[in-house]
């Protein structure tokens, strides 16, 4: 698929005009000022117009915004499997949209008219997962007090999406290796074997394969899981996409809020190309959501930002814990990875495994977070 730039269209202002209070709490030089001054703009329309026609959201995956060849590269796996019924795992990073990409799978397969029905794993008590994903009869434990039916049953003839499947517990994997293989099951407090026809497609942001080796997860379960492995890259990865999301998001809480956003800085907009998004997609809706609640007029105002340092003490997964403990190894090495003081050693792991866990962690030499600088 092709790649496609965004070219940054700008609207001419008064030089009389207000400058826009754009991050409260940033330091703004006096060249930016005077850049802001000029009325250097993005129009927010005409760029969401470009991606209706350039892009690969509008058309056919629908919710699904961008045009860089990382994701034109996904998408097209997603035509490629979509229609075949097989398995699917979907890796990537906290935020970086992976619900999404398994919709989007459920709506180009054979199964689109039947059911969709999701389940994250992690946010289910450990006590109440198998029920949840298999069912139950009354009083098959305390608190049953009327019959259930499970995930599985629910998405009989569809598809079942099961989010952090890193986190199912080890005694339930086997059960759930059965029914991805045999295709039955049973209720909690039934010998009746139920046969359902369920696609799965399952998501992580944990690295599988290490936790195999940990023995934290079965070997069988991860390659009957692993048929058509999709990995979607992380937004500081795909940063041409930025403006298109931006816009994409500005129309739709502006819309909510009954308000009509149409332009932004263009001093904004770079800095939110550069800055390295740890929270993804999800952390850019969230800040845009919030500019639309602080703009009163049609350009969007910018809130400050999160700081790197911030995002090193609450790591949103173990994922995002082990990312950034690697990144401060190889930092404190200048990024040498092998060698008796490479980042290799400090971590205590193989080269060749640190190479692996960079490249699905999104990491390379030259790499920083940095705040948004006006």
């Amino acid at each position: 698929m092709a790649s496609v730039a965004y070219t940054l269209t700008t609207v001419s202002a008064s030089a009389e005009r207000e400058v826009p209070h754009v991050y409260q709490d940033s330091e703004i030089c006096e060249e930016q000022v005077a850049e802001v001054r000029l009325g250097s703009y993005t129009d927010l329309e005409e760029l969401l117009e470009g991606s209706q026609t350039a892009g690969v959201s509008r058309g056919q995956f629908e919710g699904i915004v961008g045009s860089s060849p990382l994701l034109g590269a996904v998408l097209e796996q997603v035509e490629i499997v979509a229609p075949t019924g097989a398995t699917v795992l979907i890796e990537g990073e906290t935020g970086t949209g992976k619900e999404v990409i398994a919709n989007a799978i459920h709506a180009h397969s054979e199964r689109r008219s039947r059911p969709f029905v999701k389940l994250n794993c992690a946010a289910i008590p450990l006590g109440l997962l198998e029920s949840e994903l298999f069912g139950h009869e009354k009083g098959a434990f305390t608190g049953a007090v009327t019959q259930k039916m499970g995930r599985f049953e629910a998405a009989n003839g569809g598809t079942l999406f099961l989010d952090e499947i890193g986190d199912i517990p080890l005694e339930l994997q086997s059960k759930l290796l059965r029914v991805l293989q045999e295709q039955e099951f049973e209720r909690l407090g039934s010998t009746y074997t139920r046969r359902v026809d369920v696609r799965v497609i399952a998501a992580t942001n944990q690295d599988l394969a290490g936790l195999v080796s940990e023995k934290q997860f079965r070997m069988d379960l991860y390659y009957r899981l692993n048929v058509f492995p999709i990995a979607l890259p992380a937004l500081r990865q795909r940063p041409d996409d930025i403006p298109a999301l931006v816009a994409h998001f500005a129309q739709k809480f502006g819309a909510r809020m009954s308000k009509r956003i149409s332009k932004i800085s263009d001093t904004g907009m770079e800095a939110l190309i550069r800055y390295a998004w740890p929270g993804n997609i999800r952390e850019l809706q969230n800040l845009v959501e919030r500019a639309v609640i602080l703009s009163t007029g049609e350009v969007l105002k910018l809130p400050s930002p999160p700081s790197r340092v911030a995002a090193r003490q609450e790591p949103a997964t173990l994922g995002d814990t082990e990312r950034d403990h690697i990144l401060r190894a190889l930092e404190d090495s200048n990024w040498v990875v092998g060698g008796r003081s490479g980042a290799a050693a400090r971590l205590g792991v193989k080269r060749t495994t640190l190479m692996d866990k960079m490249r699905k962690r999104g990491l390379w030499r030259g790499m920083s977070q940095p705040r948004f600088a006006m």
